[in-house]
């Protein structure tokens, strides 16, 4: 039950019909006994930032989580930044501080690592392939350096994005061999989908299957469905995947502390959880 003294945190994005953050932040307040609700708040890319400066001003405000298409925005409209965000080059998550200032972070990132590694994979010395270069795959990108992967080849719609993620992750990870231009999967131990195709039904899958090896593990941040047609095609060949969700599930505990709200697992969470696609 909402009331006069529940605490929000909003969950800014556009559109929003896609968002599973409630459904899972939601059950686990409720279950802890804790006044504090996630509320899906669409917003426009032309009215974001006018968005983020009215939430200085709510009482009740905790602060924020950010997805498409305004985590490279909010690196400019918040007032400190912390070095994992300034790495990936995107916040996906905004605290509103005592002061009233706004301090943004990031998690996708470690969120998507914490999966793999959970599934037993080994990401030290491996090359791997990440597909689309916005706040989502730059944070991916930079986990994955930081989890040692020795060889990343980085593809994007835009080539200057990509180009950018690579001239970070070689000023902060010298020894890290970073390509870009190219989505061909052959050869890559993991390739990552870090695009929004597979939201539409209509859409190509974001890399030629017929190059991926049956041993290479495929991740995937589309939410839409639990197999997007990326993994369906993936499962077909054989190859270990990881679907959009597990990202958000191990992620959340660190939203959770970086929110005030304690920790969880990621079984406790999905243990109360009532996702939906």
């Amino acid at each position: 039950m909402i009331s006069g003294k529940t605490t929000v945190i909003a969950h800014l994005g556009y559109p929003t019909e896609s968002f599973k953050a409630p459904m899972i932040y939601n059950p686990w307040f409720e279950s802890r006994g804790i006044d504090a609700v996630v509320m899906p708040m669409g917003v426009k890319p032309e009215d974001y930032p006018a968005a983020v400066e009215s939430l200085r001003r709510m009482t009740n405000f905790r602060g924020a989580l950010v997805t498409m298409p305004h985590k490279v925005t909010t690196l400019s409209l918040v007032d400190e930044v912390t070095p994992t965000a300034r790495i990936a080059g995107a916040c996906n998550a905004i605290l509103l501080r005592p002061d009233g200032s706004l301090l943004g972070d990031q998690f996708d990132g470690a969120g998507f690592v914490r999966g793999v590694l959970r599934k037993g994979q080994v990401l030290q010395g491996r090359r791997v392939l990440v597909s689309g270069s916005g706040g989502v795959g730059c944070a991916i990108a930079a986990s994955l350096a930081a989890a040692g992967v020795a060889e990343m080849a980085l593809y994007d719609a835009w080539p200057e994005s990509a180009a950018a993620l690579a001239e970070r992750l070689r000023s902060h990870y010298p020894a890290l061999k970073v390509s870009v231009g190219s989505n061909d999967p052959a050869g890559f131990d993991l390739i990552v989908n870090a695009t929004p195709l597979g939201m539409k039904d209509s859409d190509p899958l974001p890399f030629d299957m017929a190059r991926v090896d049956p041993a290479t593990f495929v991740g995937e941040v589309v939410m839409k469905q639990a197999i997007t047609p990326l993994l369906a095609a993936a499962q077909a060949k054989g190859c270990p995947i990881q679907v959009g969700t597990d990202m958000l599930f191990e992620m959340i505990p660190a939203y959770l502390e970086f929110f005030g709200f304690g920790t969880a697992t990621p079984e406790e969470l999905r243990a109360v959880s009532q996702i939906q696609y």
